[in-house]
C-alpha cells in the first residue's frame, strides 16, 4: 500500500488534489482512498489531506501517520504544521517552491517544482494541483500520467453534471479543465518527461 499526504491551506485545492488521485487510482483499477483531516477548513487555514493507493483492498481508515509521500501545496504551512514529519525511509517529498527546501531530511528524495508560478502562466490563477499531480505521477510512478487527466477531467466533468450548471458557468469549467491538462503537462516538462516543443503541439491539438 501506498501512502500520501498533503499540506497546504483552505482554498488551495488540498482535498480536490488527494480525490483526484484516488480517482486516477481507481481508473487503473486500484482500491483508493482520500480523506481531509478534521478540523478548520477555512479561507488559509492549514488543511491536511490523505489519499492510500493499493493493489488490495483497503481496510485502515485513520489519519496517516508515516506516508511514503507528502505533496506541500504551501511551503508557509511546513513549520506550523510539520509537515515532514513521520516520512519513511526511501519516501517521496514534493514542494510547490521556485526556489530548494532546507529539509535536512535523509532517505527521502525531496523534488521543488514552481507549481504555483507554472499554474499562472498555464491557467492564470494560483492553483497548483495539476502540476502538483503530474509532478507526483513523474517523482513516483504509482500512477499514469493519462490516468491522472482522466481524473481531472472526470472531477470536473462530474462537478457540471451534479450541480446543474447553466452554460456559461459549464463552459467555464470546462475551459478550465483545458488548462488544467495544460498545466499538467507543463509540470511534466519540468521533469524532463515531455519537452516544451511537445507541450505546445499538445496545447495546439488540444485547441484544434
Amino acid at each position: 500500500m501506498f501512502q500520501i499526504r498533503i499540506h497546504g491551506r483552505g482554498g488551495q485545492g488540498v482535498v480536490t488534489a488527494a480525490e483526484m488521485l484516488s480517482i486516477a487510482a481507481f481508473l487503473e483499477g486500484k482500491d483508493a482512498q482520500a480523506f481531509p483531516s478534521f478540523g478548520s477548513e477555512r479561507m488559509g487555514a492549514p488543511v491536511v489531506a490523505f489519499c492510500r493507493i493499493s493493489e488490495k483492498e483497503i481496510r485502515s481508515r485513520e489519519p496517516i501517520l508515516n506516508p511514503d509521500a507528502i505533496i506541500v501545496q504551501d511551503k508557509t504551512v511546513i513549520e506550523p504544521a510539520r509537515a515532514f514529519e513521520g516520512i519513511v525511509d526511501n519516501g517521496f517529498m514534493l514542494i510547490n517552491s521556485p526556489t530548494e527546501v532546507e529539509t535536512n531530511l535523509k532517505n527521502v528524495r525531496v523534488r521543488c517544482i514552481g507549481a504555483t508560478e507554472i499554474a499562472l502562466e498555464q491557467v492564470g490563477r494560483p492553483i497548483p494541483n495539476a502540476v502538483l499531480l503530474g509532478s507526483f505521477a513523474a517523482l513516483t510512478g504509482i500512477i499514469k500520467i493519462d490516468s491522472v487527466e482522466k481524473a481531472i477531467n472526470t472531477k470536473f466533468s462530474g462537478k457540471i453534471a451534479e450541480k446543474n450548471k447553466n452554460d456559461f458557468v459549464s463552459s467555464e469549467l470546462e475551459y478550465n479543465g483545458h488548462n488544467f491538462t495544460n498545466s499538467l503537462m507543463a509540470g511534466l516538462s519540468v521533469f524532463g518527461l515531455i519537452t516544451p516543443r511537445c507541450m505546445r503541439a499538445y496545447s495546439r491539438a488540444e485547441v484544434d
